[in-house]
């Protein structure tokens, strides 16, 4: 099964994990009249303490900090995002208009790859044919429909070559 599911793999963390990184000039110069929860001065001043932390989120968030950085940081993760991206915008904007990107090409995001096929039904044909295919996740997004691949750090490059592999295929077929 190779997944695009945009509900779990995210990059850094279980969702609902935030990592703030403040420089302390600023801390200084924050609003006192917020709420503890609210205010990143208290949470500094009390160690991120102000509630009870997500233990297991912030575990995870730790182990996947430690993946980054042994395969090579984020440098090396923003080259792989930016390789993964270029290989399905290339299929698209290739395929002659079967597949339409629903972003402008300067607004496209690297991480969540969203198009339309020519018919709403064929659109159920392909993700009909990938969900047989082994991918899961495909179903567009909430606010465009269509189409969805989502490209997060865990999706790894063979996902995104399958699913071009696949794309080829179908337009081949339906095209």
């Amino acid at each position: 099964m190779v997944s695009f599911t945009p509900g779990h793999k995210k990059n850094l963390g279980p969702a609902g994990v935030t990592v703030v990184i403040v420089r302390r000039d600023l801390l200084e110069r924050a609003r006192r009249n917020l709420p503890s929860t609210l205010s990143y001065a208290e949470m500094a001043k009390r160690n991120s303490l102000v509630n009870t932390p997500p233990v297991f989120a912030i575990y995870v968030v730790g182990l996947v900090a430690k993946y980054l950085l042994a395969q090579g940081g984020l440098p090396a993760a923003a080259a792989r995002n930016a390789e993964k991206a270029a290989l399905l915008y290339a299929t698209l904007d290739a395929s002659g208009g079967f597949y339409r990107g629903t972003a402008r090409p300067e607004s496209r995001s690297q991480m969540n790859v969203t198009f339309r096929l020519p018919t709403p039904a064929l659109e159920e044909r392909f993700l009909a044919e990938s969900t047989a295919a082994g991918f899961v996740g495909l179903r567009g997004h909430r606010a465009v429909g269509g189409i969805r691949a989502s490209l997060y750090n865990a999706v790894p490059l063979e996902a995104v070559q399958a699913l071009v592999d696949f794309m080829r295929h179908f337009q081949q077929r339906y095209g």
